[in-house]
């Protein structure tokens, strides 16, 4: 089962990659890692996905919370928080697919963000079905390049 962990820590040199060999010292696989300064600068926000069952992920938080630069760990459940994906695809296009995949790019809200003549690069942001839809219907036309940021979450409450 897949987990999303939220976790603030503080922003000083050498924390992420003691977070990542927590993971990795312990035979744990990370999804999708996403970090970021919050609002205070002396905090960043961690989100990490992983998988597993409950008592694994029950197991990872308590050796995060055991790290002395985290502040709050924080393993979200569904409807506990909202989260969203950032995407940048490059579709390969001609005169004729260029209409339809720009109709699409309209309809999932997406944004072109680079016109060229036989690309178009696409900037979509959402949870993860409406991307990995999106992402589906572009192989259609061919997809030449493509990254994620992760997911990023927040508590609802």
């Amino acid at each position: 089962m897949r987990h999303t962990i939220s976790v603030l820590v503080e922003n000083k040199f050498g924390v992420l990659t003691r977070v990542a060999g927590l993971f990795s010292g312990r035979g744990y696989n990370i999804d999708s890692l996403n970090v970021a300064p919050t609002q205070d600068p002396t905090a960043s926000r961690m989100t990490i996905i992983t998988r597993g069952d409950d008592a694994t992920v029950e197991q990872i938080v308590k050796q995060l919370k055991k790290l002395p630069d985290a502040i709050k760990v924080v393993d979200f459940r569904d409807g506990e928080y909202v989260d969203r994906e950032l995407v940048l695809v490059k579709v390969s296009v001609d005169s004729k697919a260029r209409a339809e995949v720009m109709q699409i790019t309209d309809i999932f809200r997406a944004k072109i963000v680079d016109v060229q003549a036989r690309t178009l690069t696409i900037e979509i942001t959402g949870d993860e079905s409406k991307v990995e839809k999106f992402i589906e219907l572009m192989k259609a036309f061919g997809v030449l390049e493509l990254t994620r940021t992760g997911r990023v979450a927040l508590a609802r409450k």
